[in-house]
């Protein structure tokens, strides 16, 4: 198999100056055929393989189009991805997750895709998972298609369920089943701990509305220090310093969850399903379940989608690629089978095989889990928010001021 040819660091920077004479991001290697180049950060380092079997696949049934790939690490990726864009060399296509997406769809930046959906007699939206699908909609226009999404669940240790004699988590466990359960499962003199979640904005927008509150109103305004999220952050906080079912940052040492978990020093743990490969070889057995919830259900959702340059030359092509890389089988069953995230495709026999594979025993619960997503606030400065949030929060857990008081003082910082 020819590699594609991938472009990083000094080298991307160097062809990209280079290239900057031919404008608009792409060219045309001859009258029959049209380059369009995708600028992505997710396949690099571990899927760069994979990535060119999905555009190979793609060129063979287009063979009109010829897609330059171009990879960048996601840390230096949206560095770039701006730099070029304000040097009028914006990619054709390029990769966002939905956070940043967000941004560039405010910003005007994209390609509204609905004229080429409508007319489109090989794409039906039903092909992809509806909430997923609907992520990259912006002000009821779609402007990105979804290629790839993971969520988080709660991981369970089995064998310290089974120690304790406790039955395991169930998809209807509410809060107060979960601390209690975590109540009998710590030790602290083993350090050994019932349950953990991070005490940060990415985690609290998820328990607020877990306990139905929501950090922004109907109408955009926000709304950190309502009641519901108020009482959200104490019971985050009180898992750590009152209920003591979840360690401290001083007693985690420096060590991430994850690592504890696989320890076998945490019973649940909340995290990503992109867990699954670490967690393989655990010495212990172990399962995933649902994410607990209080007056309802609530579940993170992460995206990667494909959006579409507003100034790309080449339009109709650009639009078959995202297409294809976000609802094709032979795409959909190369992420399956490489466990690289899963796609958003609603064919049960393309899904098949990630349900039957172990462990963990209820992969189902990754789909269970789609019908409670929850994004982060649509807003231009959510990375700001989050900083601010993540140290007020480090207040609370030191005892240094109240819950309310911390979401008043965000509420004071960013609300009108």
């Amino acid at each position: 198999m020819m590699k594609k040819v991938l472009l990083t660091g000094v080298a991307a920077t160097a062809m990209l100056l280079l290239g900057a004479c031919g404008g608009g991001g792409s060219s045309s290697t001859n009258e029959d055929q049209t380059t369009i180049k995708y600028y992505s950060f997710s396949a690099t380092p571990d899927y760069e393989d994979q990535l060119n079997e999905m555009v190979e696949s793609f060129e063979q049934e287009n063979e009109d189009i010829k897609v330059d790939v171009e990879l960048v690490p996601f840390n230096d990726y949206f560095t770039k991805l701006q730099t070029l864009m304000a040097g009028d060399q914006a990619p054709d296509v390029f990769e966002l997750n939905y956070e940043n997406f967000v941004s560039y769809a405010e910003k005007g930046a994209l390609l509204e895709l609905g004229k080429y959906i409508d007319e489109d007699k090989d794409f039906d939206s039903s092909q992809l998972n509806k909430e997923a699908f609907e992520a990259y909609q912006y002000d009821g226009k779609q402007y990105g298609m979804v290629e790839s999404f993971s969520n988080v669940v709660t991981f369970y240790n089995k064998d310290l369920f089974d120690e304790a004699g406790i039955d395991y988590p169930t998809k209807d466990w509410s809060w107060s089943d979960e601390v209690d359960a975590a109540k009998k499962l710590t030790d602290a003199d083993n350090n050994i701990y019932g349950t953990y979640s991070p005490v940060t904005m990415n985690e609290f927008y998820k328990v607020a509305a877990q306990n139905g509150g929501k950090l922004k109103d109907d109408s955009g305004n926000w709304t950190i220090n309502d009641p519901k999220n108020v009482e959200a952050l104490e019971y985050m906080v009180n898992n750590v310093t009152k209920d003591k079912v979840s360690p401290s940052p001083e007693e985690m040492s420096g060590q991430n969850s994850e690592d504890l978990f696989l320890n076998g020093q945490l019973a649940m743990v909340h995290t990503g399903i992109w867990m699954f490969g670490q967690f393989k070889d655990a010495d212990f057995d172990w399962d995933i379940q649902v994410e607990a919830g209080n007056t309802q259900k609530a579940t993170h959702f992460f995206a990667n989608g494909l959006a579409v340059s507003k100034e790309t030359k080449h339009a109709e092509a650009a639009y078959k690629f995202t297409r294809f890389m976000s609802a094709s089988k032979d795409v959909a069953e190369i992420r399956v089978d490489s466990g690289w995230e899963l796609p958003a495709v609603t064919d049960d026999e393309v899904l098949a095989p990630y349900l039957e594979q172990t462990p963990p025993e209820n992969r189902k619960a990754v789909f269970d889990s789609l019908d409670y997503l929850i994004l982060p606030p649509v807003d231009a400065e959510w990375s700001k928010v989050s900083d601010s949030s993540d140290k007020e929060f480090q207040k609370v857990l030191l005892g240094d001021e109240s819950a309310k008081d911390a979401l008043d003082n965000l509420q004071s910082e960013f609300g009108e």
